[in-house]
Parts: C-alpha cells; structure tokens; sequence
C-alpha cells in the first residue's frame, strides 16, 4: 500500500469474525456487527509535543489492536477497504 498517515494516526484493516457459531448456526451478513479488531497496516510519525518534539507511537505495524465500534474513518486504498484512526482512538495492542 502506497498510504503514509500523518502525525498521530494509525491505518488499520479490520478483522473479519467468523460467519458461524460454535454450534455451526450461520449469521447473515445482514446481524452481523462489525468487529472491533483489526491489524495495524501503517503509522504516522508522531504528534508533535508542546516543545514541538516528535513523541513516537506506542502501535506498529502488524500488531493487533482493539478500537471503538465507530473508531476512525473507512476509506478504500488500492481497493482495500482500511480505517484511519487517530492513535486514541485505539483501546489497546492484543498479544
């Protein structure tokens, strides 16, 4: 991917949860809800600290991580749909 976000953002690409249950009953697509895991594609820099330093972020690529149920904006790049999130915005690093 061709997408470098900037400052305190994070680019991520939700994990897809199983389309059936333990007891092999199938979900449509239609209860589904979307999950709120997903791996980590790209990071920005940093945010900018009030003594104008970089602070680095604490994601990186490929970990795995878990954000609000309406976290981030969806966007398609190079026809991969992936949400850019601000780095708040992500609750923790699973793992």
């Amino acid at each position: 991917m061709k997408f470098r976000p900037l400052h305190d953002r994070v680019v991520v690409r939700r994990i897809e949860e199983a389309t059936t249950t333990a007891g092999g009953i199938i979900i449509p697509d239609t209860a589904q809800e979307k999950p709120s895991q997903g791996e980590v594609i790209s990071v920005g820099p940093g945010a900018r600290g009030e003594d104008g330093k970089i602070i680095a972020l604490d994601v990186k690529k490929g970990d795995t991580v878990l954000f609000g149920k309406w976290s981030g904006n969806e966007v398609t790049i190079n026809g991969q749909e992936v949400l850019i999130m601000k780095e708040s915005d992500i609750m923790g690093v699973l793992g």
